[in-house]
């Protein structure tokens, strides 16, 4: 008969010791004084880890939750409420995306309104301009939002589609050429809770009322602003309204365009006609924003809304012209030098035309 010697208690604490130290590192750990940011617009905590778990809570886009513990794919938090549960960790962000986005809007607090939009889908607001970067806060469907900067990055392209070779466009009145690879347009955005982040532009519908709309011409039409208030008297019921005047600034129907706008239009209302007609326009530009609107006093001609343009040069240096609209008529604002500039290369065009009209 053969007899078993015991196991000595400190080789079976030493074997408990090693399952526990296993076992802990296959399940969650804690992970003290972590937060996190909430990026979906709503998340439901769970009480458990298992298919079968009850809600412990629902979390917010934006909601900042303290982190408690964390699995492979989840982890445990705690809401500002104090509701405490499981959720998947990429709804989550941590602080420097936080910390990035709130810089973005302290740093375009200040910056001028160019436009008003309406987003058609809900969107994401990224911290740089691309599908691919970082994002917070997130704009409902139908949600309003105030435009404050255009820029482009590269279209992310499905794999082995050819790149379209570049196409000439113009400004300026020189010919330039596009990109070769696909670029998309981007919105630098306010949110009513003066969050900032870039949406993509197309998912924009800039808010520009259908009487000025309808004249787009195909064009499209990137912001309008009011430049003035004119009466307009109903002829059926004698009642007086106020009509606003546009500025609208537009540019071709394509993304990735270098400049913000090639092209401005006054439209004015004609009190007899009870229409708005075109008063000015302005064609080939290299325009940047901003645009600014405001009001100016002349010494014969009184107080006159002025507006305000930034283009571009053949040289790259960007200069500001003004404009002011004296009821119809629009006419820019020119220094003394300026104007003889102006002046000779209107003289050189007009006997261009003469030039060219004697050779037929």
């Amino acid at each position: 008969m053969k007899f078993f010697r015991p196991i000595p208690k400190i080789f079976l604490l030493c074997a408990v010791a090693v399952v526990l130290l296993v076992s802990c590192k296959r399940g969650p750990h804690i992970l003290h004084g972590e937060s996190a940011y909430v990026t979906a617009p709503q998340v439901n905590m769970r009480d458990r880890l298992s298919a079968i778990y009850n809600k412990a809570g629902v979390l917010k886009n934006g909601e900042r939750v303290d982190i408690l513990e964390k699995s492979k794919h989840f982890v445990r938090v705690r809401s500002p409420r104090g509701e405490e549960g499981w959720i998947e960790t990429r709804y989550l962000v941590g602080p420097e995306i936080f910390e990035a986005v709130d810089k973005l809007a302290r740093e375009n607090a200040d910056t001028p309104v160019e436009a008003r939009g309406i987003a058609r889908a809900e969107l994401k607001m990224h911290v740089t301009p691309g599908r691919d970067a970082e994002a917070l806060f997130r704009v409902d469907e139908g949600g309003k939002v105030e435009i404050l900067k255009r820029a482009t990055a590269e279209k992310v392209q499905s794999k082995g589609a050819p790149a379209p070779a570049p196409k000439p466009v113009k400004a300026g009145g020189k010919p330039e050429t596009a990109p070769a690879v696909p670029m998309e347009d981007w919105w630098l955005v306010r949110d009513p809770q003066h969050h900032a982040g870039w949406v993509l532009a197309r998912m924009v519908d800039i808010d520009v009322p259908l009487d000025i709309a309808q004249y787009s011409e195909g064009q499209r039409i990137m912001a309008a602003f009011v430049l003035s208030q004119v009466p307009d008297v109903d002829p059926q019921t004698g009642a007086t309204k106020q009509v606003p005047q546009f500025l609208t600034v537009t540019s071709e129907n394509k993304d990735g365009l270098p400049w913000d706008y090639n092209q401005i239009r006054v439209f004015t209302w004609n009190g007899k006609r009870h229409r708005y007609e075109t008063a000015y326009r302005e064609r080939d530009l290299y325009g940047v924003f901003p645009v600014t609107v405001g009001h100016q006093v002349f010494d014969k001609l009184g107080d006159l809304p002025t507006f305000a343009i930034h283009v571009k040069t053949d040289t790259g240096a960007t200069v500001e012209r003004k404009y002011q609209l004296n009821q119809p008529m629009v006419r820019r604002l020119m220094s003394p030098a300026e104007q003889a500039q102006w002046d000779a290369e209107r003289a050189q065009r007009i006997a261009a035309r003469r030039q060219a009209r004697k050779k037929r």
